[in-house]
């Protein structure tokens, strides 16, 4: 009896959360306010709670422990690059602040080689800092960053290595690595070396061809031999298994491939976004309300953890997307974002002012297979919420 009664339960939860979740009568200009006025209140928050050193990464709810990481994390971009989209659309100079006294913290970072992040760390962050202030200092920190970048690249797979070689992998590169590629053809396109751009172009151009399966779903890793250039083997770190797409993973992939084409308009790279965006939004396991489980084949869905993250960063590629689609593409990717905007904007997955460690939304999931990061806020949440809402905002009202 209390099995069934749990199992109800839980289905009850399911059924909720797939609903749509719009504000009945709300336009998405009153949500998007709505938002980053709530934006600025957490993140007012989170500054109180954020140690000098480090940058806010997540929040357990349960042990009322605030989340942070050290500067050459992957991730210590994101909460001076959210504070920038907050202080453009809300003008509070304690938020200006703020996003100004975390950008000296992590500036080290435009020397760093250790990881292929540096697109993520710098440009998220120092990218928004000149786009809002025209501060020439940020620009050659950008450019440097790029420099430090471009040492990962390795000729003889024509691509950027990721991650170092470990007891894992010789010669990793993840789709993740797609996202770093936007500072290099900026630095390009903005007066720095072509040879940034040409090296994004040959790891797009690699990735398309190693890292896709033929339903345009995408691998987390392969792994390569340097000395040859031949794969060694496609595998998983963060999905449900080698095999299975992990949610995440497709985001990056949809972003990264829309982002190429605006760069190059290369109309491979524009093909290419538009099959994933196609696999994404007719998965027969993306739930009515868009948010995905954290992998598109994890077990025990419908019961499988939701991925916030994934989302956020699916409607901000999508609605880039839109303004390169014809007219009944652009009719889905558009409606498809609204959905998951609002899905994010509502009690479910938003926090409400004062929780969550000041964070935005709920219900991300880091890495499942390592217990890690595990239904909690994330920081890169909340930086493509806003950046999806502020597109929304600056594109289609």
């Amino acid at each position: 009896m209390i099995k069934n009664i749990l199992l109800l339960v839980a289905i009850l939860a399911v059924l909720r959360s797939n609903a749509q979740t719009s504000v009945p009568g709300q336009s998405m200009r009153e949500l998007i306010k709505e938002n980053f006025v709530l934006a600025d209140s957490q993140y007012r928050y989170m500054m109180s709670l954020t140690p000098a050193d480090q940058m806010p990464q997540s929040f357990e709810e349960k042990n009322n422990k605030f989340i942070a990481k050290e500067i050459t994390w992957w991730c210590s971009g994101f909460y001076p690059g959210t504070l920038w989209y907050i202080y453009e659309q809300t003008h509070d100079e304690a938020i200006k602040k703020e996003a100004e006294r975390s950008l000296q913290v992590i500036e080290p970072n435009q020397t760093y080689t250790g990881n292929h992040d540096l697109g993520f760390m710098m440009y998220c962050s120092f990218g928004n800092a000149y786009r809002i202030t025209n501060n020439e200092k940020y620009k050659d920190i950008i450019f440097r960053s790029a420099q430090s970048l471009s040492t990962r690249y390795r000729p003889s797979i024509k691509a950027i290595q990721s991650w170092n070689k470990n007891q894992y992998f010789n010669c990793p590169v993840i789709i993740d690595n797609m996202m770093n590629l936007e500072m290099l053809c900026w630095v390009s396109t903005n007066g720095g070396d072509k040879k940034y751009e040409d090296i994004a172009i040959a790891h797009a151009n690699t990735t398309i061809k190693n890292h896709f399966r033929p339903d345009y779903s995408s691998y987390h890793v392969v792994d390569y031999d340097l000395q040859t250039g031949m794969v060694i083997r496609k595998a998983t770190w963060q999905g449900a298994a080698n095999c299975s797409p992990w949610a995440r993973g497709q985001a990056w992939g949809l972003y990264g491939y829309t982002m190429m084409y605006r760069f190059t308009k290369n109309k491979m790279y524009l093909n290419q976004a538009k099959n994933i965006a196609k696999f994404i939004l007719h998965n027969p396991n993306l739930p009515a309300d868009k948010i995905p489980y954290w992998d598109f084949e994890a077990p025990l869905i419908p019961f499988a953890k939701r991925d916030a993250s994934a989302a956020a960063i699916i409607a901000s590629a999508l609605l880039e997307l839109c303004r390169y689609a014809n007219p009944v593409e652009k009719k889905e990717y558009l409606s498809a974002a609204e959905v998951i905007l609002r899905s994010l904007s509502n009690d479910t997955y938003r926090a409400k002012a004062g929780e969550n460690g000041g964070f935005i939304l709920k219900h991300s999931t880091g890495a499942y297979p390592f217990n890690s990061e595990i239904d909690v806020p994330l920081v890169y949440a909340d930086y493509y919420f806003l950046e999806a809402l502020k597109r929304y905002k600056d594109w289609y009202l």
